[in-house]
């Protein structure tokens, strides 16, 4: 740079060196040309200009506070784990209704095949006690090898008698007959109170028709008469 300020002040001013020359040849790097210390003084305080220009600028761009750019990531850190905690409480409530819905249809299902039969087993119940009082109404002495026709007849009911028993506690029908046992109000409906001597009050005395469970829940309760304070 500053060997193109000398030619061109030497061009202008041809005697401002110590010897003469020919200034159309000054152009060319053969004449020997020895600047002057005010020449080199001048393309000296350009160089620094220049520079000290070029350092202004860099001081003049804008620089970002570490600080604050600290501060907003960090504020949006805790609203990403604020949402990301919603979220997870939402999911988690959203599985447990899923998972209780799914208790209660798995359970809705299971009673209705348990008790889809109830309805059915309350009409066999009449049956049963149709059967019942048939056999309980055959006198006993009459039930004999001298009256055959009778005695098969009374075989053939308690047979059957037996056979539906079997079939009811295959499919979870249990028969209730609850003499002498404490009188319990989900299993048994009193018909009546009496006092009745040698029996301990509140029990059952009389089962005037039995009753039936299904699976644990009372069908039909059984009719009784309870014991009393004499």
């Amino acid at each position: 740079m500053w060997h193109t300020l000398i030619l061109t002040h030497l061009k202008r001013h041809p005697h401002s060196l110590g010897g003469v020359c020919d200034v159309s040849t000054l152009g060319r790097p053969k004449v020997n040309i020895r600047p002057s210390p005010r020449l080199l003084c001048t393309a000296t305080k350009q160089k620094n200009n220049g520079q000290n220009l070029e350092e202004d600028l860099g001081h003049c761009e804008p620089k970002t506070d570490p600080s604050s750019a600290d501060k907003t990531l960090l504020e949006e850190k805790v609203k990403l784990e604020e949402q990301l905690k919603e979220t997870m409480e939402k999911y988690k409530r959203a599985l447990a209704d899923t998972e209780n819905l799914r208790q209660r249809s798995q359970k809705l299902v299971e009673e209705a095949k348990l008790y889809g039969i109830q309805g059915f087993c309350k009409d066999l119940l009449e049956v049963a006690d149709i059967l019942e009082k048939a056999t309980q109404s055959v006198p006993k002495e009459e039930v004999s090898n001298n009256n055959p026709h009778l005695k098969s007849l009374y075989e053939g009911l308690v047979m059957t008698e037996v056979q539906i028993q079997k079939v009811f506690t295959k499919h979870g029908l249990l028969r209730l007959d609850p003499i002498g046992a404490k009188f319990d109000p989900y299993e048994h409906e009193a018909l009546f109170h009496t006092p009745v001597e040698g029996k301990e009050p509140g029990t059952v005395a009389l089962v005037s028709k039995v009753g039936y469970k299904l699976h644990g829940r009372t069908l039909r309760p059984a009719l009784v008469g309870v014991v009393k304070d004499a």
